[in-house]
């Protein structure tokens, strides 16, 4: 994916590494949601002292953020607690009816051994690294 000018979004942001990451390959913005207090500060004196204009944090549950989201997004990340019990609909949380990804965009989804996603109809294919598994969704 050329990452220069997309909208992306990173979910269960953590320390922002992977919006961050987007940010310096030239998306145009990142939206990163984090519920963790030191994690989203972190965040914020990230873009602070690197002068990042184009990264919005917004604070708080990613499902909560997910049922009154409107926007659109070219990369959609998530890198949610292997053992979140909503981990397997997660798909379908994003790529409902009026999805929040745009029509050619990919939802790339972060999880552990255990969580197989194979038989979504939107799954397009599945990396692993180790014990990180990534699925992938168009």
């Amino acid at each position: 994916m050329d990452f220069e000018g997309i909208d992306m979004l990173d979910l269960f942001a953590g320390t922002g590494g992977i919006g961050l990451e987007c940010v310096s390959r030239g998306a145009r913005e990142v939206t990163a949601v984090e519920l963790a207090h030191v994690q989203q500060n972190w965040i914020i004196a990230c873009c602070k002292q690197l002068g990042i204009r184009n990264l919005s944090l917004i604070r708080g549950d990613v499902f909560k953020f997910l049922s009154s989201c409107r926007a659109k997004y070219d990369l959609i990340f998530a890198d949610p607690p292997y053992a979140l019990e909503q981990l397997p609909t997660l798909p379908d949380v994003i790529l409902k009816t009026d999805s929040i990804l745009k029509p050619d965009g990919w939802l790339v989804i972060e999880h552990g051994k255990d969580t197989d996603f194979t038989t979504h109809p939107r799954h397009v294919e599945t990396r692993t690294y180790g014990s990180v598994h990534f699925s992938f969704f168009q």
